[in-house]
């Protein structure tokens, strides 16, 4: 009897176990973090205006960061604006002089955009500028 008795107590707890583990894996999985997710490349001679290509992002924040910049002049800045690729005219965020990138071939400049919401996102470089053309050795965007 004790041991039948002991037996069922194991059963019910091995199924509560199981239950609770199915609760914590589902809301594990509709509560994970969204991970950041991130490309690289480089620029050669990027002429002003030019845009990157195009990455989704569900939302959150965007970080550009450039590394080892040098341009065909002085000026020894890049303007980087964040934009969101739209029907109509894009909106454009707010520009990130990056400048400390002109320093060496491993200095960095970054900037960052709070959440504009999910869509196709991409950068230009000078937007509006003349005959200030950039070239960056490393360029990483994490969204």
């Amino acid at each position: 009897m004790h041991s039948a008795r002991f037996n069922t107590l194991r059963e019910s707890a091995r199924r509560i176990g199981i239950v609770i583990l199915g609760v914590a894996a589902t809301l594990g999985v509709i509560t994970a973090p969204a991970q950041a997710a991130s490309w690289s490349s480089s620029l050669t001679n990027a002429s002003p205006g030019f845009e990157s290509r195009r990455w989704y992002d569900t939302g959150g924040s965007t970080n550009i960061k450039f590394t080892g910049c040098s341009d065909n002049g002085s000026n020894r800045l890049v303007n980087v604006t964040l934009r969101k690729d739209v029907t109509g005219p894009d909106p454009q965020y707010t520009t990130a002089a990056f400048t400390n990138c002109f320093t060496s071939s491993t200095a960095t400049s970054s900037g960052n955009w709070s959440d504009h919401g999910s869509g196709d996102y991409y950068f230009a470089v000078n937007y509006g500028a003349s005959g200030l053309n950039v070239t960056v050795r490393t360029l990483t965007v994490t969204y």
